[in-house]
This record gives C-alpha cells, sequence and structure tokens, in this order.
C-alpha cells in the first residue's frame, strides 16, 4: 500500500464497478479509508443489488484497508446526504467526494421520452449535486476537502445521448461553480472526461481511437484528491485520461465580439454576423457530415 492519500476519508459514488471500483480500491491502495457507494444498477439503471458495493468493501479490506459500503440512490438528495454521513460517522470527517455514478438511456431526441430524459439527469447531474452538496457543507467546516465529478467528451454533443451529453455539461458547469464558491474555503473541485473500457464505455456508437483502462483514471483522480494536487493550485479544471494520455479542456470563454452603432436588426446580424463575428467549428458536426457523406457514396449505385 502506498500513502498518496494517507489518513484521508473519501466517498465514491459508483464504485462497485468500473472506474469507480477502480478509484474505491486506488484511493484504499495509497492509505485513504473509503465510503464505497453503489446503487447496484444495470447500465440503464434497472434492477438495485445493494452487494454490488459490499464486494468492493470486503476487496479494500482483503488487502488490509478500511472501507464501509452505503447502498443508496444518490439521485435522491437522502442518498447523496447519508453517503457524507456515513464517512463522518464512521471515519469523523470527510476529505474527497468523487461522484461516478450514472446510467445510460439511449435514443435520438426526436424520439427520447420524460423517461429516458429523467433518470439519466438525475443520477448524473442531481447525484453529483446531492453529494457536493453534503460534501461541501462539511468540508466548509473544516476547511478542507476535494470534490471531483465525472463529465465525458460527449459534453460537446452527442448523436444518440442528448440526456447523458446535457448532463455531463451541467456536471462541469456545477463544478466550476463549486471550485469558485468554495475557493475561500479551502475547497477544490475538478472534472474528470475519462475514457476507459467499462460497461458504459461499451454502448458509445463511435470507435473510441484513444482509450485506456479504469485504473488510468484512477491514477487521476488519486492525485486531484492529494495534498499535491491542492498545493499546485488545481481546481475548476476538466481533464480527460484515456490511457497514456493525459489532456486538459479550455476554459469557456468568447472569441470574438462586435458592436453596432444603434441597435440591432435581423437584417444587419444576416449581413455583419458570418463574416465578423462568425462561428466557432464543431470538430463533432464535422465528423457527423463525414460519415454522412460516406454513408450516401456507399449507398450510390455503381455507374454504367
Amino acid at each position: 500500500m502506498g500513502n498518496f492519500l494517507a489518513g484521508k476519508v473519501i466517498a465514491v459514488t459508483g464504485a462497485g464497478r468500473g472506474i469507480g471500483r477502480a478509484v474505491a480500491l486506488a484511493a484504499a491502495a495509497e492509505g485513504a479509508r473509503v465510503v464505497v457507494n453503489d446503487y447496484g444498477v444495470a447500465v440503464d439503471g434497472a434492477g438495485p443489488a445493494g452487494e454490488v458495493a459490499e464486494a468492493v468493501v470486503k476487496e479494500i479490506e482483503a488487502a488490509g484497508g478500511q472501507a464501509v459500503a452505503v447502498a443508496d440512490d444518490v439521485s435522491a438528495m437522502a442518498g447523496g446526504r447519508r453517503v457524507v454521513d456515513t464517512a463522518v460517522a464512521a471515519y469523523g470527517r470527510l476529505d474527497g467526494a468523487v461522484c461516478v455514478a450514472g446510467i445510460l438511456r439511449e435514443r435520438m431526441l426526436f424520439n427520447m421520452s420524460e423517461e429516458e430524459w429523467d433518470p439519466v439527469l438525475a443520477t448524473h447531474l442531481k447525484g453529483t449535486f446531492t453529494v457536493f452538496r453534503a460534501a461541501a457543507a462539511v468540508m466548509r467546516q473544516q476547511c478542507s476537502g476535494t470534490l471531483v465529478g465525472f463529465t465525458s467528451g460527449n459534453h460537446q454533443g452527442s448523436v444518440s445521448q442528448a440526456n447523458y451529453s446535457a448532463a455531463k455539461g451541467g456536471i462541469i458547469s456545477l463544478v466550476r461553480s463549486a471550485a469558485l464558491g468554495l475557493h475561500k474555503y479551502g475547497v477544490t473541485a475538478n472534472a474528470v472526461a475519462p475514457v476507459a473500457r467499462t460497461r458504459m464505455s461499451a454502448n458509445v456508437p463511435t470507435e473510441l481511437k484513444e482509450i485506456g483502462e479504469p485504473e488510468d483514471v484512477a491514477a487521476l483522480v488519486v492525485y486531484l484528491l492529494s495534498d499535491r494536487a491542492r498545493e499546485q493550485g488545481i481546481t475548476g479544471q476538466v481533464y480527460t485520461a484515456a490511457g497514456p494520455k493525459l489532456a486538459v479542456w479550455s476554459q469557456p470563454r468568447e472569441l470574438r465580439a462586435a458592436y453596432a452603432e444603434g441597435a440591432w436588426t435581423p437584417e444587419r446580424i444576416a449581413e455583419f454576423l458570418p463574416g465578423t463575428v462568425g462561428t466557432d467549428p464543431m470538430p463533432l458536426l464535422e465528423q457527423v457530415r463525414e460519415m454522412e457523406r460516406a454513408a450516401r457514396s456507399k449507398a450510390r449505385p455503381n455507374a454504367v
């Protein structure tokens, strides 16, 4: 066992499988006491099973670590609060909260139902909020702590996962808000956009050219939870881990601006906007267009 997180108490949601499990195991291996949260559901959110979290606790204990299981659903305020309360009751404090829990319900936007939209937003975005909200209250009193949210490259947009994409974009804004609002209390907040082989990545509709293992992502999360990251001023950032690759995403900012003399009208905007303010290229849209062009080319009959 290492000591990168020695003495720290870390709560991890979605810790029963995949990246969450890898984070819980890595944190414990680096000396942390871990609260393992997992509702134990399938990828689509069905069939909760409490023994999933317990199994990870047994793994940690077998390796000589300390852990406790919480099988609550973090999409409910009481569930998120119980994760934090369990940490404080069991170990007296909370130094890090990592929110990995998530589900998928894929559908094209024009066919997506409320039942496919709401649970995805609730698990990813609200599930991050419920834990962050409870954890922030404890960390504020401690004047220390780290929040880690899990986003995705799909925050840029998605062909068939508008619900997931919207939730992941919201998590980035939530993380940045936490970094701004909690800075004066000594609390940091960052997000991770992982690319790793998991149950969820198996459903990605496009080929992933850069991909790693859950353990690659866990190493990044352990660093973000550490005193080293705090000392180096890491907060309000979004990082990607994809196998050997580490990347940081840009902060949102205006690219170009223009000002009118007098009021804008639709006609003036039509003349002015394209050439002066312009657009910011959307790489994913170019990929979609390329796939559409390729599909049309294959569909054409051979020339006679």
